[in-house]
């Protein structure tokens, strides 16, 4: 974060006993309103980011230049390790998955979460993520919780290994409640244009490895609150037996997104690699179908895998047709990669070296650009 407008004490100057600024001619005979009067602060995110600089300076790599406080954030790309090099972009928020947070007063999980669709989004072109700027938007900037939403962007930055160049946060008194606040980010990464990943090199007879999700993800929240927290009137703490390990409800819902971007590069350069599809908002079909060209088709074999426990309870408690819940989470299945047949073996042991837990979970054939999900998802 480069910038916080925050909030003086009232009735206090800020920065202790220090005058920023006068107006000529002003007098103090009457007191005047203030942007602190209007609900803004000035002071408070200081101490917010304060408090992150040294996890924001753990996330830097050589090619960041500057630290934090500047207007923009300042990266030299080395374009000699390149011969064509292309720069990737990516824009994303964590969506309602937000309110859990709030509900539960949790906010430094949420930062991972954030990380997760922007990088993992980049990595799917086969992009290397560099960098990341993040915006908080809230009702009032309080240091402590700010500093938790910043720590867990910056963890997601060291997990990605991309560096958390700066952001914003902004106050909105009037528009947002106090405790309220929402976040997005925009990543950029590089890749070698004649290395770009997607439909063009997908082929009849590669093969689709599934990598897990740690559950939920980031998407479908809406959803997700609606039936369970509105029809089934759950409540955040109680504890689920059907999700076991003794989890709260809330715990399970504020699960961090699993970023996969590291794991994706290794692969890249280990493998033949021709695609990867990272499983966000339309699920496993809405997904993979964004990387099958026009004379090829996916099949899915859901006997293969067992979905989190949540899945089931989400369905059974709104009763939701397959289909509708397969369009909209990812059923356990965070990241698929479209490998050469030749490659599968290979790639699966990699990934299991690295501790993702992968599998064989379906291969491409002749067809029209669709994805088949076939069989049923065995249990336990």
């Amino acid at each position: 974060m480069t910038h916080v407008t925050e909030r003086p004490v009232s009735g206090q100057p800020e920065n202790g006993n220090r005058q920023l600024w006068t107006a000529e001619g002003s007098t103090n005979r009457r007191r005047t309103v203030t942007y602190a009067d209007a609900g803004v602060s000035i002071h408070a995110g200081d101490r917010a980011v304060e408090m992150l600089k040294d996890k924001v300076a753990r996330t830097h790599r050589p090619e960041v230049l500057g630290g934090l406080g500047g207007f923009s954030g300042l990266f030299k790309l080395d374009t000699s390790k390149y011969k064509s090099p292309v720069l990737a972009s990516s824009t994303d928020g964590v969506g309602t998955k937000l309110a859990i947070a709030q509900q539960m007063n949790i906010h430094d999980t949420v930062g991972i979460d954030l990380v997760a669709m922007v990088v993992d989004d980049l990595v799917a072109c086969g992009a290397e993520p560099l960098f990341l700027l993040d915006y908080i938007a809230c009702g009032e900037v309080v240091p402590d919780r700010i500093a938790e939403i910043g720590a867990g962007i910056a963890d997601g930055c060291r997990y990605a290994g991309c560096a958390l160049l700066g952001g914003e946060t902004a106050e909105h008194p009037g528009l947002m409640r106090p405790d309220e606040y929402d976040l997005s980010a925009n990543g950029v990464g590089v890749v070698e244009e004649d290395a770009i990943l997607g439909a063009e090199r997908v082929q009849v007879g590669d093969a689709v490895i599934a990598m897990r999700s740690s559950g939920l993800h980031s998407n479908g929240y809406s959803l997700v609150r609606h039936v369970l927290l509105g029809q089934a009137r759950l409540k955040l703490d109680s504890v689920i037996e059907d999700l076991g390990d003794q989890r709260t409800l809330g715990e399970e819902l504020l699960t961090p997104t699993k970023i996969y971007a590291k794991d994706c590069l290794t692969l890249i350069a280990e493998c033949e690699v021709h695609a990867l599809v990272h499983v966000t908002g339309g699920g496993i079909p809405g997904n993979l179908v964004r990387v099958l060209p026009k004379h090829v088709d996916a099949i899915v074999n859901r006997s293969t895998w067992a979905p989190q426990p949540i899945f089931d309870l989400i369905q059974r408690k709104g009763r939701i047709d397959t289909a509708d819940l397969e369009s909209t989470f990812n059923m356990g299945v965070g990241m698929f990669a479209v490998v050469s047949a030749a490659d599968a073996d290979r790639a699966m042991a990699l990934l299991t070296g690295r501790g993702v837990e992968c599998w064989h979970v379906g291969d491409i054939v002749e067809g029209t650009g669709q994805v088949h999900m076939l069989g049923h998802h065995t249990r336990g």
